[in-house]
């Protein structure tokens, strides 16, 4: 009996043993072309064993027993469960998801299902992000999500573009939104690799930013970068090299229109000189003065066209190497990009390179740790410089095209060649002899632990840094007329160290109360700081061009020397409980306790809190069931969230160091600087938000529709103090003010055709928002920002919107049955035609608006077999934008060449247009910011059209490789405006991220233009 017992206790212990050693293996494809899923995340139910499928879909995972459940998910498909059973090969095929329900959204400090959202989150994948070869991160978001607004207001070469999230909230403070990289807060998303990026979510209501707190008001960008899979090591290549090509042109006179306006502009002086004078050229355009540029003839030897001596065909190219492996406790990924781009002008270029690494580790069940290190370095050399100054651009316009761009002797021409003219050196010379170079290099990333402290509660700490040090070299050389040749040259040099650390510590609890009931709570603290530190010199009078920057102590001016450093940092205690019921009601309340350096000592904290809530009807018993509705969720939330963004110490009083000259000797000196304002606070904006989302006939159609309407209090505004006060800033910060953003958003996708051999789906995105200043100062009187060319520009008005041009309005021109009227202007037929007041002064009034009134974005995807094409369309309308170069290049002849617009000019016999009769400079009539600049800035763009093809499975194993694939891409194809100059998005006052340019967007002095740009590119993976 005893060894019955005996054996039967051994066989059941094999058993069990057997059991638990059970090995399944099997195959993951796609259910429309039975290709191999790479990747996929295969786990045992209820445990934490899991796999990946590797590159060829091929899987291998060890379970306990034939009840266990295998759950296979990918993003982008629908998620399987499958009993195990008696099998040990388990192949399975995985259906693409329309909606992707299941996806895991991150959000802030933690992530959750796509379906259990209750605030209005936009998740764009990194390789819909990446559609198109663009620098940086906030290039590739133009026209990817409702509400946000992308302004890509520069050519340069690596320039990053402006975003700006359910409009403009602020006046004087920041209005960029808060980018969070791999949690890391606060950085700058351009300096990182986009091909580096697995997923961007865009959180825009108060319910999803409110965990920010303080950061929070212009919405927050959350950026995460890839990681390493559990697998075998995959490797995947990615090459793109393209050709940039000027596609839009600002037509200029040639050599013979410009001598014939010439000679008429001082021929037309003795009607405009009240003294009734002859006038004539400094020095007469012919072969006799200028034998080098004239014929025998007097005949222009050179027509020289100075767009296409400058903007060349430009060269540019990109490589990206992903490395991600792992096994059941580890996974790593390695990443090394590349990129080379050029722009139009020549020498202007842009390089960046970069090597990421992650490491992920389960150290033990109760514990894994981790964390990403991201190494960037770049370099930009930048040939335009100074809004108003003789950069390249203006000089593209203003170059006479009777010089060449060199003589045959070698030595440079240009408009210094020729007396009177307006001395510019031609653009060549000055992007050959004038630049920066922007130099960064940069170290991001962040090391974590994550204790699991009980099967529901987990704990983690985590630690993130963001290390960059910045040295601008700027040269202009020593022959460049009217430029540095006066100064000798000039070099100087701009060195940055900046610095950020963050820790974070929050527990997570997820708690499943029962079938029907899930709940979620997070709590945390947050510790940061930031600082800087700037160091500046500046030398002139070089004797030669050789030394430039790299040796500043050639120059026998020194004409700079400064430094300066400053540092703040921010408290933050946060909280967030979500509640399910039964997959249909969702919960959320969040709050942030944030307090901060940069306010006054009476108002260093403030709490933000918010809640949202959402019902999933279509979850419900009268409609699970339905074949048209399969999903249909309707959501609110509402709360509050801050804007810091001022500068440090904004509420402390403050001196400022200087030097005078007493008694023939230099002495330092400390001025009164800034008053300061103890009382100082955050803006705070109150965000409301309605949504509706809405899936048909198994989510082939899918609709999101938002309204929102969010009111900005308590702006940071710098209003004024008398100069009697004795400040050097004659203005203080004040919590004065609200603006209020109201708006709609759309965004339909459509799977039209579904096939085995044929997919055609579309998406339309449309975003309108509504800004309105609602109180500024005691009296609500106007304020003028800025910025001021040849007048004010802007006006903030209450009851008008943010961004309202400010100016003249221009009739035309006087003809001659009006010279009495002109007369009594000091005017003259042919003179430009205003509205005036009664009482004969300037009248001013709003004439346009530098933000469109709803944007929206129109893209198609097709795909027959191993042939896939795409396009995106996008459409701003609604908007105006400022041609601040007709200044000088319609109103100002015999300084420099004009537009080709002159030869509309007014004269005896045509009297019909808005251009004023050609005159002598001397007697140019007043220019005044007016309507006749102020365009219609509305355009229609072919952002970008793709065709790829990729290659057969069976090919591609031959080649041992897993993917291979080949495409052709073109942006900027077309564009469809009104707008005359280069192109109406605009910017060239102030373009840069990082600072609040509202009231700079679409004022056009000079850009360069934005190219069309031809690609070819290559992605395999092994």
């Amino acid at each position: 009996m005893m060894k019955r017992i005996f054996y039967s206790v051994i066989f059941s212990m094999l058993s069990f043993h057997a059991m638990a050693q059970l090995k399944i293996i099997g195959k993951v494809s796609d259910a429309k072309d039975n290709s191999p899923l790479p990747g996929v995340s295969i786990l045992v139910k209820g445990t934490t064993l899991a796999t990946s499928a590797d590159a060829s879909g091929n899987y291998g995972i060890e379970v306990k027993g034939e009840n266990d459940i295998l759950v296979f998910s990918y993003t982008g498909y629908t998620t399987q469960e499958v009993k195990v059973g008696t099998r040990k090969t388990i192949n399975i095929q995985l259906a693409e998801s329309s909606s992707g329900l299941n996806e895991v959204v991150v959000i802030g400090y933690g992530t959750v299902k796509k379906s259990d959202l209750t605030g209005a989150v936009v998740t764009v994948k990194g390789e819909q992000l990446m559609d198109k070869p663009v620098a940086n991160i906030s290039q590739a978001l133009q026209g990817k999500v409702t509400g946000v607004e992308v302004s890509i207001n520069s050519a340069a070469p690596g320039a990053a573009a402006k975003v700006r999230i359910r409009g403009i909230g602020s006046i004087n403070s920041n209005i960029d939104p808060l980018y969070v990289i791999d949690g890391v807060v606060g950085v700058d998303p351009n300096s990182v690799n986009p091909l580096d990026v697995a997923s961007v979510e865009v959180l825009k209501d108060a319910s999803s930013t409110a965990i920010y707190g303080s950061r929070g008001a212009n919405g927050v960008i959350m950026i995460t970068t890839k990681r390493g899979k559990k697998g075998d090591a995959t490797v995947s290549y990615e090459n793109n090299m393209n050709i940039s090509e000027l596609y839009r042109h600002l037509p200029t006179l040639n050599s013979e229109q410009f001598v014939k306006i010439y000679n008429e502009s001082f021929a037309n002086g003795q009607k405009f000189d009240p003294a009734g004078a002859v006038w004539a050229p400094p020095v007469a355009l012919n072969h006799a003065n200028f034998p080098l540029l004239f014929d025998t003839n007097d005949k222009p030897i050179y027509d020289t066209n100075w767009e296409k001596e400058t903007y060349k065909p430009a060269f540019s190219q990109s490589h990206q190497l992903n490395i991600q492996g792992g096994n059941e406790k580890s996974v790593y990924s390695l990443s090394l990009g590349y990129l080379d781009q050029n722009g139009l002008a020549p020498t202007s270029a842009f390089k960046r390179y970069s090597v990421k690494m992650t490491m992920d580790n389960d150290v033990k069940d109760w514990l894994k740790i981790g964390g990403n290190i991201n190494l960037i370095r770049s370099s930009q050399r930048l040939v335009t410089d100074g809004n108003g100054s003789l950069n390249v651009p203006r000089a593209v316009t203003e170059e006479v095209p009777i010089v060449p761009v060199k003589y045959p002797d070698g030595s440079w021409a240009g408009n210094f060649d020729i007396a009177g003219l307006e001395g510019a050196p031609n653009p060549v010379h000055i992007a050959n002899e004038r630049y920066t170079i922007n130099n960064n290099m940069q170290m991001l990333g962040d090391v974590y632990a994550v204790l699991h402290l009980t099967k529901d509660l987990d704990f983690k700490t985590d630690f993130g840094y963001n290390l960059s040090g910045q040295k601008n070299n700027f040269y202009s050389s020593l022959n460049l007329p009217h430029l540095s040749q006066d100064q000798g040259g000039v070099a100087n040099i701009n060195s940055y160290l900046n610095y950020y650390w963050q820790t974070e510590n929050y527990l997570t609890w997820n708690k499943q109360i029962n079938d029907k009931q899930k709940l979620t709570a997070l709590l945390g603290v947050s510790f940061q700081r930031t600082g800087y530190e700037r160091v500046r010199s500046e030398t002139q009078s070089f004797i030669d061009d050789i030394f430039q920057w790299h040796y500043q102590q050639a120059g026998s001016v020194k004409s700079a020397n400064e430094s300066q450093d400053d540092q703040s940092s921010l408290a933050s205690f946060y909280a967030r409980l979500t509640y399910n019921i039964d997959e249909k009601y969702l919960f959320t309340a969040t709050g942030r306790y944030d307090g901060s350096s940069r306010f006054g000592k009476n108002n260093k904290y403030a709490f933000f809190p918010s809640v949202g809530a959402a019902w999933r009807i279509s979850q419900e018993d009268f409609l699970k069931d339905n074949k048209s509705i399969s999903n249909l969720k309707i959501r609110a939330s509402y709360g509050t969230s801050g804007n810091q963004e001022i500068g440090q110490a904004r509420s402390l009083a403050q001196i400022q160091p200087n030097t005078t000259v007493l008694n023939g000797a230099a002495q330092s000196t400390l001025l009164p600087s800034y008053i300061g304002n103890p009382d100082l606070k955050w803006e705070r904006s109150i965000q409301a938000d309605g949504g509706l989302e809405l899936g048909l006939f198994e989510d082939r159609v899918n609709l999101t529709a938002d309204y929102y309407n969010r009111v900005t209090k308590d702006l940071l505004l710098q209003t004024p103090i008398p100069w009697s006060a004795g400040e050097v800033n004659a203005n203080v910060y004040k919590n004065v003010g609200s603006v209020r953003n109201s708006g709609i958003e759309l965004s339909l996708n459509t799977v039209n055709v579904k096939n085995e051999d044929f997919e055609w789906s579309t998406t339309f995105l449309f975003s309108s928002n509504k800004n309105k200043v609602l109180k500024l100062n005691d009296g609500n009187a106007d304020i003028f920002p800025g910025p001021n060319f040849l007048g004010e520009n802007f006006v903030i008005r209450v009851g008008e919107p943010i961004g309202s041009f400010y100016g003249m309005t221009r009739l035309g021109t006087y003809s001659d049955s009006e010279s009495a009227e002109a007369a009594a202007h000091n005017l003259k037929p042919g003179d430009r035609k205003y509205i005036y007041n009664p009482d004969g002064s300037n009248y001013y009034s709003i004439i346009g608006q530098a933000y469109p009134k709803w944007t929206g974005n129109f893209s198609s995807n097709f795909k027959y077999k191993n042939w896939d094409f795409a396009f995106d369309i996008r459409f701003v309308q609604g908007v105006n934008t400022a041609a601040n170069f007709k200044h000088s290049v319609e109103d100002r002849q015999t300084l420099s060449n004009s537009l080709a617009t002159v030869l509309n000019a007014w004269t005896p016999t045509n009297q019909n247009t808005s251009v004023s009769q050609v005159r002598n400079y001397r007697f140019a009539q007043d220019s005044h910011f007016d309507t006749w600049w102020v365009e219609d800035g509305s355009f229609i763009r072919g952002q970008n059209f793709m065709l790829g093809f990729s290659l057969p499975s069976a090919t591609v194993s031959k080649l041992h490789l897993s993917r291979l694939r080949v495409y052709a891409s073109v942006q900027n194809l077309f564009l469809i405006t009104k707008y005359t100059g280069y192109d109406p998005e605009v910017d060239t006052f102030n373009s840069g991220y990082g600072s609040n340019s509202a009231f700079s967007q679409n004022l056009d002095f000079f850009s360069n233009p934005r190219p069309r740009v031809w690609n070819l590119g290559l992605q395999a993976s092994f």
